[in-house]
């Protein structure tokens, strides 16, 4: 069996910040290539896709081109959303290829154990995706938060500085009741013509993960166990407790040779 890997990398990551997290040092390399990294060094895999942003299509090439054509990895240009960007895709992927899996770039911490269970599940269904079940109490709240400001204007006068802090409470709104609720992560893994069908339909722009685009075309996606340090860099937060997962040393903590 061939299986393809493709790699959505264009979002714009404006949670994280300024900085390009894909771009973050992660143990002398870039954190997209820790991620792409471990597919490389899989047997079973056969060809690897990444979706670049569109944006700045150009620049990410001149960034990540070298290092991942050194791996075989292909880098095409994605789209506006996620599911554009796998769509563009799998307009590259080998008709030899009998199944495709669909990760995140910024999932760097995926391991064996966790993609072997993912594989062994696609034997029998044709969609599995990654996923933890939620086990903490669930609350929906309004979207428009209360801000509530704290600041000493006679210091800030002093001072000719601002010492304002500020909370953001959200209302409640209901508890939810959290049975047979899962967080979904990735990998999720898909036969191959079946992910060209669904992707073929009309009305995916919203979709936020491919197996929400599978169920809208009608085929029921099973969920395999995750891993709970399979976790996605969304804030500069992530990026060390990815660090701690990943038993990273910083750039001052290693030998000058190994750091770039």
């Amino acid at each position: 069996m061939k299986i393809a890997v493709i790699i959505p990398a264009g979002g714009e990551s404006t949670r994280f910040g300024a900085k390009d997290k894909l771009a973050e040092d992660l143990g002398g390399r870039p954190l997209l290539l820790r991620t792409v990294e471990f597919f490389t060094k899989r047997d079973d895999i056969f060809q690897i896709v990444v979706a670049g942003p569109q944006q700045s299509f150009a620049d990410f090439k001149n960034r990540f081109e070298t290092a991942l054509s050194f791996h075989g990895v292909s880098i095409v240009e994605g789209g506006a959303t996620r599911s554009v960007s796998v769509k563009n895709a799998l307009v590259s992927i080998s008709d030899e290829v009998e199944v495709v899996v669909v990760h995140d770039a910024a999932r760097p911490a995926i391991n064996n154990d966790l993609f072997d269970r993912i594989l062994l599940a696609n034997r029998e269904f044709s969609a599995v995706a990654a996923a933890l079940p939620l086990n903490g109490t669930v609350k929906r709240a309004q979207e428009n938060p209360t801000t509530v400001v704290d600041e000493d204007a006679v210091v800030d006068s002093i001072l000719g500085t601002s010492s304002q802090g500020t909370a953001e409470g959200y209302k409640v709104v209901e508890t939810v009741d959290r049975t047979g609720l899962w967080e979904i992560q990735t990998p999720q893994c898909f036969e191959l013509s079946l992910l060209k069908l669904s992707y073929a339909q009309d009305g995916i722009e919203g979709c936020t993960d491919d197996a929400q685009v599978v169920e809208k075309f009608g085929e029921p996606v099973y969920l395999v166990n995750g891993d709970s340090r399979n976790i996605k860099v969304t804030t500069p937060q992530d990026l060390q407790l990815i660090k701690s997962i990943l038993g990273v040393k910083g750039a001052a903590d290693r030998p000058v040779h190994k750091r770039f």
